[in-house]
């Protein structure tokens, strides 16, 4: 399910509600974000209000992440409206963000709406697992005949 995030948003949110995430910048954000993503195997939009930082450079190295500043004549809540509303699947969009009129937006569409600290909790969640391993497929469909003689002659085994 696809991510439009309101940036400033759920930064300031996430401010707000714990000290330690005090020290968080817009690039810091979308480096978790990227991580929850790519954990997730989904992707997603971050939209911040303004021009953002002047070397945008950091933001090529996310790859589940794309990341749009309005710049000064536009809001970024302008923005994530317009993207509800051209979606062509809006069931299928989570919106981001605890402003009100994009909440409603997102109803209308019938897209899911999230609150901040609701998605950010569910972020902090899911990084904090751990990974798990994936299986050998030698383990559900054992050695193939070329693998079980090289185990063979390793421990001298005749058959």
């Amino acid at each position: 399910m696809p991510f439009i995030i309101d940036g400033y948003n759920l930064l300031h949110s996430i401010q707000k509600t714990a000290e330690e995430h005090e020290s968080i910048t817009d690039i810091g954000l979308c480096k978790i974000l990227d991580r929850y993503l790519q954990r997730m195997r989904d992707s997603g939009q971050v939209i911040f209000d303004g021009t953002g930082p002047p070397d945008k450079d950091i933001f090529n190295t996310l790859y589940n992440l794309e990341i749009t500043f309005s710049g000064p004549a536009l809001e970024a809540d302008e923005i994530i409206e317009n993207k509800i509303r051209a979606n062509t699947a809006p069931k299928k969009l989570s919106i981001i963000s605890d402003d009100r009129k994009l909440q409603r937006t997102a109803r209308t569409r019938k897209a899911v709406s999230i609150r901040c600290q609701k998605f950010w909790d569910d972020v902090q969640k899911q990084l904090r697992r751990k990974k798990t391993a994936k299986e050998p497929a030698e383990k559900r469909f054992g050695l193939n005949e070329s693998e079980t003689d090289r185990w063979l002659d390793f421990f001298d085994i005749k058959q």
